[in-house]
């Protein structure tokens, strides 16, 4: 890793590792949209599919059980969150499909990982936003996509039709997370190819979708 990479290493294991222990009980109150976002993956048969920024691993365990027949991968750069993420696939019983490794997503060489270059289905949930090089981890992800295949985010708005209290107190709150929603997101998407950005709950989250 780089210098810049092991120290976002570093600041996300500082933030999660006692956070990891308590996260999905409370994250899933406010971030909404993954599960929306696991139904549209909908990979082909026997198809593989690479969650860039996996933390917890709750959301490859979920798309596990929806989708029997698919393999899963997912990358991390936080030690701490990827220890728990084993332990919470181990105790699923999907060890035999899910393979995890940690890595920048800015940075990441899915070959050398997981020995595989590309995947059917890419998928950032809630992770572009707490990568400082957002932009090239969107990249590298997109790179990851194999011909035909589709890259999914979901991830905070700007909640632009929400009470300005409301957005003051959310933002507030991510910042102490190290979290900063990405504004540019619908034009980075476009950047990569023909791909749509959508607004959920009054801007709240962003769901967004690109096809190689």
């Amino acid at each position: 890793m780089t210098d810049a990479a092991s120290s976002t290493s570093e600041l996300m294991d500082s933030i999660y590792r006692t956070q990891r222990h308590i996260y999905d009980l409370t994250r899933k109150y406010y971030l909404l949209g993954r599960d929306r976002l696991i139904r549209e993956l909908a990979p082909p048969e026997d198809g593989c599919v690479l969650e860039v920024g996996c933390g917890t691993g709750r959301n490859l365990i979920k798309a596990a059980r929806r989708y029997p027949r698919a393999r899963f991968y997912g990358i991390d750069i936080s030690e701490a969150m990827l220890e728990k993420a084993r332990a919470e696939i181990m105790r699923a019983g999907f060890a035999h499909r899910i393979e995890l490794a940690r890595a920048d997503a800015a940075s990441f060489e899915a070959h050398s990982l997981f020995g595989r270059s590309d995947f059917d289905r890419v998928f950032f949930s809630y992770s572009l936003s707490m990568i400082p090089q957002w932009r090239d981890a969107l990249g590298q992800g997109f790179s990851a996509t194999g011909p035909g295949g589709r890259l999914l985010v979901v991830d905070f708005g700007m909640q632009q039709r929400l009470p300005a209290w409301f957005r003051r107190l959310l933002m507030w709150w991510l910042k102490q997370f190290h979290v900063a929603p990405r504004a540019e997101l619908g034009a980075a998407i476009d950047t990569l190819g023909k791909g749509r950005t959508q607004e959920l709950y009054g801007d709240y989250a962003r769901i967004a979708e690109v096809v190689r």
